[in-house]
């Protein structure tokens, strides 16, 4: 505030332990974000802010926000977003908050259940509809997929983070689309974490779908719906091809703005699943501050023709020693719309990384 008065724009500072950024919405909510967790970056709490304030809006509404009349309301309101938010900060299984690109896996059947939703959409007469297990979106609607950024991303992580229930008529805001005019949040419950969402207007009532269309349309899925179940952690489905020193990878098409997320590819092994998704996390964030653009996309054209031989297609990091058998190593490529962060066990020789890389994303490129 102090800066402000002066004309000088302070968005972070820092203790001896303690990172702190902050940041305005509207000239009317400014959220303050506290952590001491070593080596945080910016990037990663910047992205945090966006999304806390995204969840605001996704269930207040941007009009609430703005225009406050009543601050004691507002947090009396701002509590159905309490739990959301708190799933930000825990130790999440998934990774849209950061990449801001929505989490998805790979169902083994993907066209018969593509197939399925669509006739579902067509039948409830509703243009957004998606399948969603543990908070990845399995199989979307075209008008789905078309959701803009970060309603794309909260609305797959709200119905993960809310306690299960059979079905769910929920008002919701989408911050991109349509900050002031609620929709509804249709959720029925297909089979233990894996929820049918439907993103409609006023109708059709919940008793509509709940249960004999939903049971017409989906009772002869039940073993592909099945096999959903396992893809929560997993992402990709049992038996893909993949390289037996991976022990975690991120996929993302920055055009389409989805990723594939999994530390559990190929069952356990040092480290946890929780210190991967750390690892692999902190090192999106180095390599997207510091190597990658943030927004890749087709070259703008420019004078500097020596500029564009210098944006990196590659990148690795070796944690501990570079001895055969110790430490794990992290290696990133891009190429054109996609890029892929690996995380390798000790075995893995530096020299390899990046043909291993190479051939890991060749092999994923068919499925996203």
């Amino acid at each position: 505030m102090f800066g402000q008065n002066l004309e000088v724009q302070l968005s972070s500072a820092k203790t001896e332990n303690t990172t702190v950024v902050w940041k305005s919405f509207h000239d009317s909510i400014t959220l303050i974000v506290l952590s001491s967790e070593e080596g945080i970056s910016e990037l990663r709490l910047e992205r945090l802010l966006q999304m806390v304030f995204g969840a605001m809006v996704l269930l207040v509404g941007l009009e609430e926000l703005t225009n406050i009349r009543n601050v004691e309301r507002l947090k009396k309101d701002l509590r159905a977003s309490y739990c959301l938010i708190d799933s930000f900060l825990g130790d999440s299984e998934l990774i849209g908050d950061l990449t801001q690109c929505v989490d998805c896996v790979i169902p083994p059947e993907g066209s018969l259940l593509q197939e399925a939703l669509s006739g579902f959409a067509e039948a409830t007469g509703t243009a957004f509809v998606s399948l969603v297990v543990s908070g990845r979106v399995v199989a979307a609607t075209e008008g789905w997929w078309r959701l803009g950024t970060p309603e794309a991303v909260l609305l797959p992580w709200l119905v993960g983070s809310l306690p299960p229930q059979t079905a769910r008529d929920y008002p919701v805001y989408l911050p991109h689309g349509s900050p002031t005019v609620p929709h509804r949040l249709l959720t029925l419950t297909l089979l233990p974490s894996l929820e049918l969402c439907l993103l409609c207007g006023p109708s059709p009532p919940l008793s509509q779908l709940y249960p004999q269309l939903l049971e017409r349309c989906w009772q002869p899925l039940l073993d592909p719906l099945r096999a959903c179940l396992p893809l929560g952690p997993r992402a990709l489905p049992s038996g893909f091809p993949l390289h037996t020193d991976i022990l975690g990878l991120l996929l993302l098409h920055l055009e389409l703005k989805r990723c594939l997320f999994t530390v559990e590819p190929l069952g356990d092994k040092e480290p946890s699943p929780e210190q991967r998704r750390r690892l692999l996390r902190n090192f999106y964030t180095l390599v997207t501050s510091t190597h990658f653009p943030p927004e890749p996309g087709p070259l703008e054209k420019t004078e500097d023709e020596v500029y564009q031989a210098q944006l990196p297609r590659a990148c690795y990091l070796v944690l501990g020693t570079e001895e055969p058998g110790k430490g794990v190593r992290l290696v990133a490529l891009q190429l054109g719309v996609r890029r892929l962060l690996l995380l390798l066990s000790p075995q893995s020789p530096s020299h390899g990384l990046r043909s291993l890389a190479t051939h890991t994303l060749h092999a994923l490129t068919p499925l996203l």
